[in-house]
């Protein structure tokens, strides 16, 4: 797992900065209601896409969490007085607060699988009747592109995706929410070259391949041989899910 208090300062340029960014904010919209209400952005990070929610609709008060205190304090200084330190397993807030969640770049971070059960449970949890929980999937799965880096890396040890849409949906449909749509956007600016897939490799961006030790050396020489080695290979495309807690008069045996 990397170190997500030291990543912060260079984490928007290493993934992509302000466009990945509105590819991100533009797919969430694209989920959401355009009325107005309350939107809490879980795991924030550094509020660049957090910014942009707000930016787009000013209908909507936004509230960024993260749980990292470099990532509050970048994300406070784009929206000041917004966001608050915060873990998504025990959301500060109460019940029924918020007409819009999102969850982005967070679930594939999570290696217990009690914790995305206990995410996913208070995203639903904080959702008004009528909202809509929006959250990036099977992101892991968005680098196998058919490149020759993605050929180097495919026998690499990997765990189960933490963030796999079946389970994800399992947990959503737990905790009282439907299945509400879904779409895909490109992360500009991350496609891998071999030389950073490299450097990616050595400070721990794959997380069963620890800096260090051997057998991150071999796939560290494999990725080295290939040609090109500073040719950026073609960006991901990341997964994103909505789910909606039914308003009242959407329950079985209401009455309209």
């Amino acid at each position: 797992m990397l170190d997500y208090e030291k990543e912060a300062v260079d984490y928007d340029a290493l993934r992509g900065g302000e466009a990945r960014a509105h590819e991100a904010a533009q797919a969430v919209l694209g989920l959401i209601p355009g009325r107005p209400g309350r939107l809490l952005d879980v795991a924030c990070g550094t509020g660049i896409v957090t910014r942009r929610l707000a930016a787009a609709r000013p209908g909507l008060r936004v509230t960024g969490a993260d749980l990292t205190p470099a990532m509050v304090r970048m994300a406070s200084s784009r929206l000041p007085g917004a966001v608050v330190r915060a873990d998504s397993r025990r959301l500060p807030f109460p019940s029924g607060t918020f007409d819009a969640v999102t969850s982005i770049w967070l679930l594939h971070l999570l290696a217990d699988p009690e914790d995305v059960r206990a995410v996913v449970a208070e995203c639903a949890r904080v959702l008004r009747p009528g909202g809509t929980y929006v959250t990036t999937v099977d992101k892991a799965a968005a680098h196998d592109v058919g490149s020759d880096i993605d050929a180097v890396l495919a026998a690499r040890p990997r765990r189960p995706a933490a963030d796999d849409p079946g389970t994800v949906t399992a947990h959503a449909v737990r905790y009282g929410l439907r299945p509400a749509g879904h779409g895909t956007f490109r992360g500009t600016g991350q496609g891998r070259s071999p030389r950073t897939t490299i450097a990616d490799l050595r400070r721990g961006w794959f997380t069963m391949l620890p800096p260090g030790e051997p057998r991150t050396e071999e796939f560290a020489a494999r990725l080295a041989a290939l040609p090109d080695q500073d040719r950026r290979r073609p960006d991901p495309r990341f997964s994103v899910r909505a789910f909606r807690r039914p308003a009242a008069d959407e329950e079985p045996g209401s009455t309209r």
